[in-house]
């Protein structure tokens, strides 16, 4: 058995294939059913990029944002029609203030619970009134291990540790963007040729 990815850079020497490269099946469904109907997009902690080219595919303008230089390297290589960011997501200069859609898969459960404070007001901050939130994070009570931990926040503290990330309910994620008005909040769902794992909560919310 061969276990030789340990780095970003490891997987990027993998073929395309062997990892998933496509885009949430929240988001695609949103984007083909629902009430995402262009504009320009912002995605938080994009990776290598599979959102942005379906939020461009689709008509956005689109600014996508990683810490990662090798994801954004990655990312550039095969996005087409994105702009693409290296930066801290609190930390970031943007070409424009505000969005029609910030979308979020795989972000929010990585930051500390103080760190909340802080992505709330980037939303208030750069989501235009009228505008779409979209979220995909670690869902707690699936009993699955690939999901996130439920430790309390005052533990994790304690800890000195996230524990591989923060699962949240349903109600959790309701309380924390209680000021946006919730437009659909679901496990994932599997679908063919898109990415989709029940461990996920995907949550799409409008600024009213």
């Amino acid at each position: 058995m061969n276990r030789d990815i340990r780095s970003v850079e490891d997987l990027l020497r993998m073929p395309d294939g062997l990892f998933v490269d496509q885009p949430d099946e929240s988001l695609d469904a949103w984007l083909r059913d629902g009430p995402l109907q262009g504009g320009r997009a912002l995605e938080l902690g994009c990776g290598p990029g599979r959102n942005a080219r379906r939020l461009a595919e689709a008509g956005y303008e689109v600014d996508a944002v990683d810490r990662s230089p090798t994801a954004i390297a990655w990312a550039a290589e095969r996005g087409t029609g994105v702009r693409f960011h290296q930066a801290d997501i609190f930390a970031m200069d943007l070409p424009h203030q505000t969005y029609d859609l910030v979308y979020d898969s795989g972000c929010l459960h990585h930051l500390a619970p103080h760190r909340r404070i802080s992505y709330l007001a980037l939303l208030d901050r750069h989501l235009k009134p009228g505008g779409h939130f979209g979220v995909a994070c670690f869902a707690a009570d699936t009993g699955d291990p690939g999901s996130g931990t439920e430790v309390p926040d005052a533990q994790l503290y304690r800890d000195r540790g996230l524990h591989g990330g923060l699962a949240y309910t349903p109600d959790e994620l309701r309380r924390l963007f209680d000021g946006y008005a919730e437009v659909e909040l679901r496990p994932m769902r599997a679908a063919t040729g898109l990415f989709g794992v029940p461990f996920l909560l995907a949550g799409l919310f409008r600024k009213d």
